[in-house]
């Protein structure tokens, strides 16, 4: 067992299935051979002819699944599709980037009242001083914050 960790996992794969093919063979053939009804016997036969025709095959398709994916919906049913099969219509294909744009939409529109509520915080402390009685330069001079400290007590 220690020889398997070492290869690749396809590979690997396939020697673990090659070895339960063998144990079910040897098992069917253990069974055939303790003498069962013979039409059990029969089907057991056709059945193991019929595995190993279709083995070579099974090991010859790619081990790469496709998805089944709901592609659209009409009336309560859904409609599946494999995974890019380009068989759903276009307008299906583009209310898929739907979500999207509502995204990037509310972000912009989010960024934009951001925006507009720091205009309004600076227009606020703009109007404020200007209508204070302080000149405009008393606000630059470094005593001023002392002054403000005075005036919060």
């Amino acid at each position: 067992m220690n020889n398997l960790t070492k290869l690749n996992p396809d590979r690997r794969v396939e020697i673990l299935q090659e070895r339960f093919a063998r144990r079910v063979a040897a098992a069917l053939t253990e069974l055939q051979s303790a003498q069962p009804q013979r039409d059990v016997e029969e089907r057991l036969r056709v059945a193991r002819e019929q595995a190993l025709a279709l083995a070579p095959r099974a090991r010859s398709v790619p081990r790469t699944a496709r998805s089944q994916s709901i592609v659209g919906g009409a009336g309560g049913a859904a409609i599946v599709g494999g995974a890019g099969d380009g068989q759903a219509p276009w307008w299906l294909r583009l209310s898929s980037l739907m979500p999207l744009a509502v995204l990037l939409l509310g972000l912009v529109l989010i960024d934009d009242r951001y925006t507009q509520s720091q205009i309004e915080a600076a227009a606020e402390v703009d109007a404020a001083i200007l209508a204070d009685d302080l000149p405009p330069e008393a606000y630059g001079d470094p005593g001023f914050v002392e002054y403000l400290k005075g005036e919060s007590r």
